[in-house]
């Protein structure tokens, strides 16, 4: 979606140009090409912009992965549009990351008293809800302020906000955490089913893609989900990842909801013929 011009142009320097003569005012403030006002002002950008983004991001925030998002992206896109074109841009942005700040700070207090109240396999499930809301809300985000991102973060700052919203959550949740969690998961890692593999997948897999660092806390862990992770393999590895795996059996045939199937259906082994015979 690139910028919604109908009856204003706005250049890279953040002058607009009417290809029109002047319309009589309108009650809205953000249908995309109206002419509804020449200027915006400090007054107004605090008053009537800021606020209607700030409830949208707030939302977005704290909103549950998979839930309908009840905003109008048309409306908060053309209040962006707007407040870029009349030269806010620099406004908007710092808003922008100090809201998300103050959202992640609080986020992790709130994690580490969990850390302290929970089980391991609570916080670890806390966490990785908090992670997920936080990446959907990322991704609703950066539609909202496209038209920022293209005409400002990256023309003038030289950096995308996607890539910085990734780094406040590196920033100021993750790395305080990262302590608390590799121990928690290399240790569910030894007893299978502890933390349900699907939790395990998803925290380690938004780990390294908010910072492929975060592997070298534990690369044999990482490795199990992220591919070339590790050295290449060697012959001298084949006995070990056969170990492995007789484990990973074993563990399997002892969770409460193993079922091996209708034995009398299988087809025999070579082991199974062979011993008919001796």
């Amino acid at each position: 979606m690139d910028e919604p011009m109908e009856e204003e142009v706005c250049d890279s320097s953040g002058n607009v140009a009417s290809k029109e003569e002047k319309r009589p005012k309108s009650s809205s403030i953000l249908r995309p090409g109206s002419m509804v006002m020449m200027t915006i002002t400090t007054e107004d950008y605090e008053q009537q912009y800021w606020p209607k983004l700030e409830g949208a991001i707030n939302h977005l925030l704290t909103m549950t992965p998979g839930d309908y998002i009840p905003i109008s992206y048309e409306q908060m896109y053309s209040c962006v549009y707007k407040c870029v074109c009349k030269q806010f841009s620099e406004r908007l942005y710092k808003d922008l990351l100090e809201q998300i700040s103050n959202h992640l700070e609080d986020l992790c207090v709130q994690l580490q008293k969990r850390y302290y109240e929970l089980d391991s396999k609570e916080y670890v499930e806390k966490f990785n809800f908090s992670m997920n809301q936080y990446l959907q809300a990322m991704a609703g985000i950066a539609t909202i302020f496209i038209y920022m991102n293209r005409f400002y973060i990256e023309s003038k700052l030289k950096t995308d906000l996607q890539l910085e919203l990734k780094k406040l959550f590196v920033t100021c949740v993750a790395e305080k955490h990262i302590n608390n969690l590799i121990p928690i998961l290399a240790d569910a890692n030894t007893k299978p089913f502890s933390v349900s593999p699907p939790v395990m997948s998803s925290i380690i897999k938004n780990l390294h893609a908010l910072k492929p660092d975060f592997s070298a806390h534990h690369p044999q862990l990482f490795a199990k989900y992220i591919p070339n992770i590790l050295p290449p393999s060697t012959p001298d590895d084949i006995q070990h990842y056969i170990d492995e795996t007789a484990q990973m059996q074993r563990d399997l045939k002892t969770h409460p909801l193993y079922t091996s199937g209708d034995q009398s259906r299988k087809r025999p082994t070579e082991d199974d013929v062979q011993s008919k015979f001796v």
